[in-house]
């Protein structure tokens, strides 16, 4: 796969297999696969809700199908019903789940409604965010001082909100985040801790947690993933150099950890890599992240991390997808959901999304979802 011409050849396949994904899934939200590579059905209020109809409105961008706006349409309209139904689940991931619908279908299409929704979903971001110490809280329940690294890519819904809208306080809060983010969550060597605490009260830092990480001294591949993407964005919105050094830093910890095919284990600091799973989802969204990367660095440093890029996309392609498969409703294998919990050689539709996020871009795609 070695742009673009290789990357449209990828584009027909998916052309073939999201076909017949929308007749398997049918008015489902997927969000992993079972043993037989059949995608499961959860509940709108899924962290991972959006990802499927965000594939779909990217391969209606790419080829102007309209069968792909057909299905995804109405998601952004599900989801903000989670406003006035009594759930837990909307938290830190409403970016997620509103950047691959309300947003992307805004940019599309101009559907004034996608735009109220999506600022709606940005109100109730904005609404998380404790000013003592300046992060955004993960999840609910007790985990009031909480953040988690994956918010770097949520906090991209708050800078779309102040672009739109004018209101520069969302902008305010995502770059108080992503300062925390880049003190107390990224180490010096570029790797990256999963779930840090505050005290709720006084902001303090307390200590790090493993989260799905190995331990919460290691390195979790995904957390790693979510980074480079998050601080590439953070610095497209913001032109702050700070940002951009990060997501680089973030990115040559990855590149140098990752194994001979290129795609890596779900945490880079195992006592062992003797049968422990890869993770293609945190493969695929560091693809994706550092295209974006390519795109903001001078000409001279493009190459490394779009050619990294590169490398990442064609062992996916190659060594783990299921572009040809028939009953295997997933795109991409051997994900890994949750190590700790024993979730993973599955297949996960965040993976599925980034993939075809990361193919779309290789193919000449240029639309911003994050």
């Amino acid at each position: 796969m070695k742009l673009p011409k290789e990357a449209n050849a990828v584009i027909k396949k998916l052309q073939v297999k999201v076909d017949r994904m929308i007749e398997q899934i049918g008015s489902g939200s997927p969000h992993c696969t079972d043993a037989n590579g059949i995608y499961d059905n959860k509940k709108a209020d899924c962290w991972t809700s959006g990802f499927w109809p965000g594939l779909l409105w990217i391969m209606y961008d790419v080829t102007g199908e309209e069968r792909y706006k057909d299905v995804a349409w109405s998601w952004d309209e599900q989801i903000e019903q989670l406003f006035i139904q009594p759930t837990d689940e909307l938290h830190h991931d409403v970016g997620f789940q509103f950047l691959c619908t309300a947003v992307i279908k805004n940019k599309i299409t101009g559907d004034a409604d996608a735009l109220r929704r999506g600022l709606e979903a940005a109100n109730f971001l904005a609404g998380r965010f404790n000013p003592a110490g300046n992060f955004i809280r993960a999840w609910n329940w007790d985990k009031h001082g909480w953040a988690i690294i994956d918010c770097m890519m949520n906090i991209s819904l708050l800078f779309w909100a102040s672009e739109v809208s004018g209101d520069p306080r969302f902008k305010h809060i995502a770059v108080r985040h992503a300062d925390t983010a880049m003190q107390r969550f990224i180490r010096q060597d570029g790797s990256v801790k999963h779930i840090v605490s505050f005290d709720p009260e006084s902001g303090e830092y307390i200590e790090a947690f493993a989260g799905q990480g190995f331990h919460a001294d290691s390195a979790w591949s995904r957390g790693a993933a979510w980074a480079i993407y998050g601080f590439a964005n953070t610095y497209r919105y913001t032109q702050d150099e700070r940002y951009l050094n990060v997501a680089k830093r973030t990115a040559h910890y990855f590149l140098a950890s990752l194994p001979e095919d290129h795609v890596p284990y779900w945490d880079f600091r195992l006592p062992t890599q003797e049968g422990e799973p890869r993770d293609s989802s945190a493969g695929a969204i560091a693809a994706s992240g550092l295209l974006e990367i390519a795109d903001l660095v001078p000409p001279s440093e493009q190459w490394l991390y779009a050619h990294s890029a590169v490398r990442i996309l064609t062992s996916l392609t190659e060594n783990y997808s299921a572009l040809d498969s028939t009953d295997y409703q997933g795109i991409l294998k051997e994900g890994t959901g949750n190590r700790p919990k024993n979730h993973y050689n599955t297949s996960v539709i965040y993976g599925d999304y980034y993939y075809v996020e990361a193919i779309a871009k290789l193919s000449g795609w240029s639309r911003k979802v994050f």
